[in-house]
C-alpha cells in the first residue's frame, strides 16, 4: 500500500492538485486570463477619461457656450414656425413673403457671409481648442520605450550584417 500511495503521490503530487497545474502549462487559467483582461480594460478606460478630462472653465465661459448653442436651433425652430404659419394663416404669411421678396439680392448676400463666418468662425475656435488640448495631453504624457527597446536597440552580433559589410568594404576597395 505505501508504495502505491507512494507512486500516486509523486505522478499526482501530494495534496497539490497536479492536474490543474498540468493543465495550466497548457491552457490559460480562464480566471487568471479574465482577472487579467479587466485588469487591462480598466486601466485603459482610466487612461481614457484621464486623456480627456477637461479642467474647470470659468462662469463667462460656460455663459457664452450656452449662448453660442442658440442660433442653430432657433434657425430650425424659425423653420419649422415658418412651416406651421404657412399652414394656420396663408394670408398672413403671404404678405410676409412678399415683404422678404423686396429684399435686396445684396443683403441677401450680406446675410450668408454673416452666418458663414458666424459658424466658420465657431467651427474654428472649436477645432483649434480641441488641437490645443490633444497637443497638450500629448507633450505631457510620453512614450516608455522600456526595456525592450534597449535590448532590441543593442543589435549583438549579426553574420548577415558583417558579411554584407564584408562585401561593400572589398567593392570599396577596387
Amino acid at each position: 500500500m505505501g508504495m502505491i500511495e507512494r507512486l500516486l503521490s509523486f505522478v499526482f503530487g501530494g495534496g497539490r492538485n497536479v492536474i490543474a497545474e498540468t493543465a495550466e502549462v497548457f491552457r490559460e487559467n480562464a480566471d487568471a486570463g479574465a482577472q487579467r483582461a479587466q485588469s487591462v480594460q480598466v486601466a485603459a478606460m482610466q487612461a481614457h477619461a484621464a486623456e480627456f478630462a477637461q479642467g474647470e472653465r470659468g462662469r463667462f465661459d460656460r455663459i457664452m457656450d450656452g449662448i453660442n448653442r442658440l442660433p442653430r436651433p432657433a434657425m430650425a425652430l424659425g423653420c419649422l414656425g415658418l412651416f406651421g404659419a404657412a399652414m394656420v394663416n396663408p394670408d398672413w404669411f403671404a404678405a410676409r413673403m412678399q415683404g422678404i421678396a423686396l429684399v435686396p439680392e445684396p443683403l441677401w448676400w450680406l446675410l450668408g457671409v454673416v452666418v458663414s463666418f458666424y459658424f466658420g468662425a465657431r467651427h474654428q475656435a472649436k477645432g483649434q481648442e480641441f488641437q490645443r488640448v490633444m497637443s497638450h495631453y500629448v507633450m505631457r504624457s510620453s512614450a516608455d520605450a522600456g526595456r525592450q527597446s534597449l535590448e532590441a536597440s543593442d543589435g549583438g552580433d549579426n553574420p548577415a550584417l558583417r558579411a554584407w559589410q564584408e562585401r561593400q568594404d572589398r567593392v570599396r576597395e577596387r
